[in-house]
């Protein structure tokens, strides 16, 4: 996938395309669904497919004391966009003059001049231009004029629910990784780094990682099932994990850590800058105050055990082989 950071890196050859616009936070199950009939039907007219979004997202211009945290941070939603099989992607910097921009000009310079674009691919609420002025019927005539033709998607409905992405934030948000994976199509996921000024070393030797704070979006206060990946590339490392998210409330209310428990550790290499990705599978319990560190030590133990009967179900189910034609079973979390 080829990433084009202003126009003026777009080269002049460009196109055709087929293309599609959006925030693609999450890129879930609905985004992908559109991606893939966009690189479905380039591949079909052998053109190219291009995404388009914004950096940053246009609600921390447009609403910045009101902004939503992120579900993926512009470097994973790259990394995901990566995956769809999409030839390119457009990150257009939103600043407030861009915000301005009415959908005739957008039309005209990027998605005509720019990218050539014969066909672009939207959901059905989709909105382009100052003050959102343009709905998709409005596309569709802007598109007659300026010779692209608009497909519009309604919206995917995944086990009773929309696959968006205000859904699934509010999901996440309220701690529901479970339902959430449903819709993004995989586990919610971050990607931080340890926290620093814990005294990480070359040769990390306790089982228990903090998290550095993470600024975009955490799953609600409690305790869950996780798997988190130590490194990058070759070196990188995945443990089984029960990570909790709050304030510790029996040690005081001022104590917010993302810290997680390492339950097939053994000594790995480790600083303050090593890459970790935690990946949330199954809340264990809400967030409790205990009477006594001692109350809590119970607890974290029962926590444990729920966690490495989760794994060994997993892993059991993991390395069974499967049979020609059929597709890998799916724990339900």
């Amino acid at each position: 996938m080829k990433i084009y950071r202003h126009l003026s890196e777009i080269p002049a050859n460009f196109g055709p395309s087929v293309a599609t616009i959006g925030n693609f936070d999450g890129v879930h199950r609905g985004h992908r669904g559109v991606i893939s009939e966009v690189v479905e039907r380039a591949r079909s007219l052998g053109i190219s497919s291009v995404a388009i979004t914004f950096d940053p997202h246009p609600g921390r211009i447009l609403r910045p004391q009101a902004h939503q945290p992120l579900i993926t941070p512009l470097a994973q939603k790259i990394e995901l966009l990566a995956t769809t099989g999409i030839d390119a992607l457009l990150v257009l910097p939103f600043t407030g003059d861009f915000s301005r921009m009415t959908a005739r000009s957008f039309a005209t310079e990027v998605l005509q001049q720019a990218l050539h674009v014969t066909e672009l691919h939207e959901g059905e609420n989709f909105r382009l231009g100052y003050q959102a002025e343009a709905d998709v019927d409005s596309l569709k005539l802007l598109g007659e004029e300026l010779g692209f033709s608009v497909r519009v998607y309604t919206s995917r409905i995944i086990r009773g629910q929309a696959a968006s992405s205000s859904r699934i934030r509010q999901l996440i948000s309220q701690g529901n990784v479970s339902q959430a994976r449903a819709l993004l199509g995989r586990p919610f996921s971050i990607t931080t780094t340890p926290a620093s000024g814990r005294g990480y070393g070359t040769r990390y030797t306790v089982p228990t990682i903090n998290m550095a704070a993470y600024p975009e979006l955490l799953p609600a206060n409690g305790v869950y099932i996780t798997s988190l990946t130590v490194g990058t590339g070759s070196s990188q490392e995945t443990f089984d994990a029960v990570t909790n998210v709050g304030n510790r409330p029996t040690f005081g209310a001022d104590s917010f850590a993302v810290e997680s428990h390492l339950l097939n550790f053994h000594p790995i290499d480790l600083n303050d800058r090593t890459p970790l990705t935690l990946t949330f599978l199954q809340r264990i319990r809400a967030e409790m105050r205990f009477a006594s560190p001692e109350a809590l030590r119970d607890q974290i133990g029962k926590d444990v055990l729920k966690a490495r009967r989760y794994f060994t179900l997993f892993h059991s189910v993991a390395s069974k082989p499967r049979s020609s034609g059929t597709h890998p079973t799916v724990l339900a979390h």
